[in-house]
């Protein structure tokens, strides 16, 4: 049910603008859309860190894979258990470039018998590392749409990106290992029982919708020329605040920018929050160092308490009438 739903909203996305984005249209998915869509973002990403950042963690609660930090002649593991604010950010720089928990993943399956049986789930992290490294190329490559002159590394990693030089204009790899990688992953919840039967609309709609927006991209490069003069015209004007709707723009790329202010709009309240949230995740950013240091909860606030001493002042001849044992006579 969740798959249909999340495939017939976004197709409903696609339509929208197709539709609404004539004559005064264009002002409102070229202007107020895009601007409305950061506002949210900006002020949906605060709200959920600042909520992150408030949740008490009482305990020391780090997810560990490897051996703790106790006698000098044990070798510990300072990345899989970090007992430093050094091993800390050594292991997050691992989790956040390469995805390190998600390579030592595996998959868990029942076989006649019956028999439990573990395997490698190195397909998993392969397209996930690939989706979103290909996101960040494409991310980045659209500098070049508001800035003046394009940097260098920008124009570099152009290049680099389409180096096969395959087609005019260049078939970038960016943009194909992004929509591959996403459509793997959007079959592999499908394929696998476990994971569909478990999957919602929320799983589904983030790779429907990054689909739409990366194949539109594609389209719109490759089938359906736009003038990208015009389209530079207003990415500039929004960035420089001075917003204007020039001529000659399509209807595809009405259809991009919707997709696009969508994902950003929907971003800070779905499961893609995962890439602010890892940073405030405590089994991720806290020292395993429980035996060196006693962590003292630091939401603690004073409260009147009845100590046992006091317990046993107040009814110290009842406990002896009914034979409790009692500290003092």
């Amino acid at each position: 049910m969740g798959i249909w739903v999340s495939f017939f909203a976004v197709i409903a996305l696609v339509l929208i603008p197709l539709v609404g984005a004539q004559g005064a249209g264009q002002y409102l998915f070229g202007i107020v859309i895009p601007y409305v869509a950061v506002l949210i973002f900006i002020i949906g990403f605060i709200y959920r860190v600042v909520q992150w950042g408030k949740t008490p963690v009482p305990f020391k609660i780090p997810t560990t894979g490897g051996q703790m930090k106790s006698l000098p002649w044990i070798k510990s593991n300072p990345l899989d258990n970090p007992s430093s604010t050094g091993g800390v950010i050594g292991r997050m720089a691992l989790e956040v470039f390469a995805f390190r928990s998600l390579f030592r993943n595996t998959r868990v399956e029942l076989r006649e018998g019956p028999k439990v049986s573990y395997g490698s789930n190195k397909w998993l992290w392969v397209a996930a590392l690939a989706f979103h490294y290909a996101f960040l190329v494409v991310f980045i490559k659209h500098f070049r749409l508001f800035m003046e002159p394009v940097p260098g590394f920008v124009t570099l990693l152009d290049s680099v990106d389409g180096f096969m030089e395959i087609g005019l204009p260049r078939l970038m790899m960016s943009s194909i290992v992004l929509l591959l990688a996403a459509i793997y992953l959007l079959l592999r919840r499908l394929a696998v029982p476990q994971l569909r039967y478990i999957s919602l609309a929320a799983d589904y709609f983030p790779l429907f919708l990054i689909i739409a927006l990366a194949g539109s991209g594609i389209l719109m490069k490759y089938f359906l020329r736009v003038d990208l003069t015009s389209v530079k015209e207003l990415v500039v004007g929004l960035f420089s605040f001075r917003p204007t709707i020039p001529e000659g723009i399509g209807a595809i790329f009405y259809i991009h920018l919707f997709l696009l202010s969508v994902l950003i709009a929907y971003f800070p309240f779905s499961k893609l929050m995962h890439a602010g949230g890892v940073f405030m995740s405590p089994t991720r950013n806290m020292p395993n160092d429980n035996r060196a240091k006693r962590h003292i909860n630091p939401w603690n606030y004073p409260v009147k308490v009845h100590t046992y001493d006091e317990y046993e002042d107040d009814f110290r001849e009842k406990m002896k009438e009914v034979g409790l044992p009692v500290e003092k006579e």
